[in-house]
């Protein structure tokens, strides 16, 4: 059986034995594991684990940052036969609550800078939580545990009692919710595997500059990238365009992945006559436009684009270099697709049609959605996984998105759900009525979020008062940059609001623009561990 067929945990144990001192994992400015490292650390953190009754089949919360903590708690989990339920550092509120009511974990790993964030709201199930960091004070509603109760003695570990198998959900990835809450992604080991492996522009030896949360399959994929191809993951805590090229040469970083807003800031650098001296060899970038050609150009750099999602193994992917602007990529091995209607017919040759997927091998994209047995079947119909995503193919094969089927707003890599914005600026006093839509980033970035807003009282509403009162609610990166009032919204015949209308309208000269207004949000800044 090759390496990269193997368990995951017989994997890290062939890579310990076989190149115990081989750079495995680099910590920006925190230090390097060698894959000797990474089976101890893992191995001790899966025993300490074992020893607060984590089993087989249990989920574990992992409310980390990019750090050591969270790189082992992703493996050390592969040795239980347990599953990885990692979060966004954003969230807070219902968000949260929700989150840990549909994993259903008895037990959390959080960092010190977020834990006040459980104490204002219902943690349902949860027993036991681990705080990374300085350690808060008593809690009524479970038992806390310092940083040490990580520590155990891996040659204490206990074997699962069965094995584990290709078929067992490896990890929980929370995605946009789009038209409701967020959705809870079942990964399996095998569909794990199939999307790291779909990402060909990684190959063997290639050391991955990993600057994607943990709680993002980008993130985790990176790591994977490093262990499938017997290479090496440099892990950083964010994306930075001031140290991005530093990075790359200061670590000997060979290929990465980046969004469009971040080579959009790549490009906008100033020119630099060496520029060119790096060791970037390869990068996958989506959306793949102008941008991403300019960018292969100016730096000397491979690219190649692909089409994923967090149920999927990367249906659509292509590349070096590809000449048709606009490509989301050709079909994978493996996979089946097809463009429909809303009835699952297919549509014909050139016209537009949501994306349907299937696999010819089974257990390779999501087998669900955890404790949510209604989206599951409506997602998966007639047999094929629904994108939600519009698409055409054109005359030479290659898939172009058109737009979302799916009510949710694309900004900066996060796929936010509109519906959880509409709960959160509902809840806001005055509110009578709200919409949240996506509109056209002044600087092409994706989108900003918009809300539009029927109020009891316009005269006395005011923007900023909404605004620092979602900072307590939502995410970050949730929070609308556009604010805009009306007196009624347009409605279809089953009075459900017309937001294509509100989308076509866009930035009105009545909205208000918080950036214009002088008020900036940014993600809380976690102390590095």
């Amino acid at each position: 059986m090759s390496l990269q067929h193997r368990p995951f945990s017989a994997i890290l144990d062939s890579l310990a034995d076989e190149a115990p001192d081989e750079e495995a994992i680099l910590f920006v400015d925190r230090g390097v594991w060698t894959w000797r490292d990474v089976r101890r650390e893992a191995r001790c953190q899966a025993a300490a684990l074992q020893q607060l009754g984590v089993g087989q089949g249990d989920y574990v919360l992992s409310w980390m940052p990019n750090c050591p903590t969270s790189v082992a708690t992703l493996f050390a989990l592969s040795y239980l036969g347990a599953i990885y339920v990692p979060i966004n550092t954003a969230y807070r509120g219902a968000m949260l609550a929700h989150v840990i009511r549909t994993a259903e974990a008895r037990l959390m790993i959080v960092h010190a800078g977020l834990f006040d964030r459980l104490e204002e709201i219902d943690t349902g199930p949860l027993e036991d939580v681990i705080v990374v960091g300085e350690r808060p004070g008593v809690s009524t509603n479970f038992t806390i545990h310092a940083a040490e109760a990580l520590e155990g003695d891996a040659d204490a570990l206990i074997p699962p009692a069965r094995a584990v198998e290709d078929w067992d959900t490896q990890m929980v990835i929370f995605t946009s919710g789009t038209t409701g809450p967020s959705k809870a992604v079942l990964t399996s080991y095998r569909h794990a595997r199939s999307a790291a492996l779909g990402f060909r522009h990684v190959g063997p030896g290639d050391r991955n500059l990993t600057a994607m949360p943990l709680y993002h399959v980008g993130g985790i994929y990176g790591l994977f990238w490093a262990m499938f191809h017997r290479g090496s993951a440099v892990i950083a805590d964010g994306f930075s365009t001031a140290a991005f090229w530093c990075i790359v040469r200061r670590y000997g970083i060979t290929t990465t992945g980046l969004l469009g807003s971040m080579v959009d800031f790549l490009n906008a650098l100033p020119p630099d006559p060496g520029e060119k001296n790096h060791s970037l060899q390869t990068a996958v970038i989506a959306p793949y436009g102008v941008a991403a050609m300019q960018f292969a150009k100016r730096y000397g750099v491979r690219v190649y684009t692909e089409f994923n999602m967090s149920e999927l193994a990367v249906p659509l992917f292509c590349g070096p270099d590809p000449a048709v602007v606009g490509t989301c990529g050709l079909p994978s091995p493996g996979t089946q697709l097809r463009l429909v209607d809303a009835f699952d017919e297919e549509v014909a040759d050139g016209a537009v049609g949501e994306l349907i997927v299937r696999m010819d091998v089974p257990w390779t994209t999501s087998h669900g959605y955890l404790n949510d047995d209604r989206a599951t079947a409506s997602t998966w119909r007639n047999g094929w996984f629904h994108t939600g995503d519009m698409f055409r193919r054109d005359a030479q094969g290659h898939y172009h998105f058109v737009d979302r089927a799916k009510d949710a707003i694309r900004r900066r890599g996060e796929n936010i759900s509109s519906f959880e914005v509409e709960n959160a600026l509902m809840s806001f006093p005055g509110v009578v009525e709200a919409a949240a839509i996506g509109v056209p980033a002044p600087d092409g970035a994706e989108q900003e979020v918009m809300a539009i807003l029927k109020v009891h009282e316009p005269q006395a509403f005011d923007p900023a008062t909404l605004i620092a009162f979602l900072e307590k609610e939502i995410a970050h990166f949730m929070i609308p940059r556009f604010v805009r009032l009306v007196d009624q919204f347009p409605r279809t015949p089953t009075q459900k609001i017309e937001k294509h209308r509100l989308r076509a309208e866009g930035v009105t000269p009545r909205t208000w623009d918080r950036e214009t207004a002088g008020i900036k949000i940014r993600r809380a800044k976690l102390q590095a561990l």
